[in-house]
């Protein structure tokens, strides 16, 4: 493997790292940044190329644990040089450039993965949120996230340090809404509204047949023109005193429900 000791913040590949964690996004050559060594370990899992990995000086010892492939660069950068490249307030001391998996409408809609089960997210603004929701997504064998304008990025450094690592293996796709609606419709996926009063419960709807989940805003809920595409609306029903779900949780709770059907259904 390359190894190079970096003394200079204007080096091309840390300006590279800091500008694609603070833009939350990949840069022109297809690679995203991550931060310390339990995602770098997930995105080596996952098999992502892993383009450059930096460590801080003094904890070279972080490298052993790590199986990196030989084609990948190391660079040794001052802690102080590292930091501020990083976006955490807390900085471990090793961070990477990893290539940005790259997904499409057959990979969200394969059959072969099982029904559709995808979450559309629209005006999902925390990245908190949206990491949370990628890992639920995984978790219970959604076969794909599809974002659509205003949704935080997924490869914000909070929404990938949330998903755990699921962000590197969930298939995800930006898209617009004309063009989400209309490849649902194509593929005969039913398009299920989040509701908060006007939905059906979700243990009542038909999960088991391929579906749509749309989660709205965290304060505005879904647009009013998005939820009229919807075949029907659907809702947590919460029998205690408060009136709704925040959005990773009520995706998380669908999510389950979803599972639990099709497990009964097998």
């Amino acid at each position: 493997m390359p190894v190079r000791v970096v003394e200079s913040r204007q080096n091309a590949r840390l300006k590279a790292l800091r500008k694609v964690l603070s833009a939350g996004g990949r840069g022109a050559d297809g690679l995203g940044g991550i931060e310390g060594p339990n995602l770098l370990e997930e995105a080596l899992r996952a098999k992502l190329r892993v383009a450059t990995v930096f460590v801080a000086q003094g904890a070279e010892k972080l490298l052993d644990a790590l199986a990196l492939p030989r084609d990948t660069e190391i660079l040794i950068v001052p802690r102080t040089l590292l930091d501020a490249a990083l976006a955490t307030e807390t900085p471990q001391p090793i961070a990477a450039l990893v290539e940005v998996p790259s997904w499409s409408w057959p990979d969200l809609l394969n059959a072969k993965r099982g029904k559709a089960l995808l979450l559309v997210l629209a005006g999902v603004q925390d990245p908190g949120n949206l990491g949370t929701m990628l890992r639920s997504a995984e978790a219970f064998g959604a076969t794909g996230v599809v974002t659509l304008p205003g949704t935080v990025s997924a490869w914000n450094a909070k929404a990938v340090r949330a998903s755990a690592g699921s962000v590197f293996r969930v298939p995800l796709l930006a898209s617009n809404a004309e063009e989400c609606i209309a490849q649902l419709r194509e593929s005969e996926v039913k398009i299920l509204a989040t509701a908060i009063e006007t939905g059906k419960a979700a243990e009542l709807a038909n999960l088991r047949a391929p579906v749509a989940i749309l989660i709205g805003n965290e304060g505005n809920g879904l647009a009013k023109e998005l939820a009229e595409c919807a075949d029907a609306a659907i809702t947590v029903p919460c029998p205690g005193p408060v009136e709704s779900l925040n959005a990773a949780m009520a995706a998380t709770v669908l999510l389950y429900e979803a599972a639990r059907q099709r497990r009964g259904a097998r």
